[in-house]
């Protein structure tokens, strides 16, 4: 069976995970959401100083859930059921217990924002565009994303980009406090110099930073929040708007 997520350690102290599926953009499969489960419990056994997630491809970092997969003639309790897992998988990365880094390859669309805000450092590709759209296709973000939003960005701000669905650049988005550096193309690929910062602290060091980090964000509410979110989420999978949308999508395939 092909791997879609895959796992590797870095001899200079740190694990990457990378979503490897990019002849479909990245989208993330039920047979993807469980390999990236397994992947996290073999960076979670690992003795690393930090998390590297980011996807293959220079299109695309993730588009976000397989429409093929979560498509519209789901009930509300069958897409509840499909989204939960992944709900879970956000909350590991946001509980990781080092640092992780989202390393946006290429942009991203709905769930593909949500796991790079799952993560505690976000860091893009010149040219690239961020969108939480799960709006404009008669839903709510699926795998509580968005309750993480409101806790990475100003509320107000958050509620704006989840409201109107729209797509941004990564310089309004460096702006805005979501992305915390851009990186040229030339530079992307020198990976030790991109991660250095993040290399040449201790084990011990990224731990006690994360913990406070986390001690922060509240992470009991968090739980509740996100959970809220997916059942509010899959209330309106069976909606018209909803059914328009991906029917829409689909006569365009």
């Amino acid at each position: 069976m092909a791997r879609f997520v895959t796992y590797k350690r870095y001899p200079d102290g740190y694990g990457e995970i990378c979503l490897n599926r990019p002849e479909k953009r990245n989208a993330i499969s039920r047979q993807m959401q469980e390999e990236l489960s397994v992947c996290l419990d073999q960076a979670e056994g690992d003795t690393i100083k930090y998390l590297v997630i980011t996807g293959a491809g220079n299109r695309m970092f993730c588009a976000g859930g397989d429409l093929f997969e979560l498509h519209g003639n789901l009930s509300p309790e069958q897409a509840y059921e499909i989204l939960r897992p992944m709900q879970e998988v956000m909350y590991r990365i946001l509980k990781f217990p080092v640092p992780t880094i989202c390393l946006l390859n290429g942009d991203a669309l709905g769930g593909g924002c949500e796991i790079a805000t799952a993560c505690d450092i976000r860091i893009a590709r010149e040219q690239t565009k961020f969108g939480f759209v799960q709006t404009r296709i008669g839903i709510l973000p699926g795998w509580g994303g968005g309750a993480l939003l409101y806790q990475k960005v100003n509320p107000s701000f958050a509620l704006r980009w989840l409201m109107g669905g729209h797509t941004f650049d990564a310089q309004e988005l460096k702006e805005c406090g979501w992305i915390h550096r851009i990186v040229t193309d030339s530079d992307w690929f020198e990976r030790s110099t991109l991660l250095q910062d993040y290399t040449s602290k201790s084990r011990k060091q990224m731990e006690l930073l994360k913990e406070q980090f986390l001690n922060r964000l509240i992470e009991q509410d968090l739980a509740v929040q996100m959970s809220d979110e997916v059942k509010n989420s899959a209330s309106l999978w069976d909606s018209p708007e909803h059914k328009a949308a991906i029917e829409k999508f689909f006569s365009r395939k």
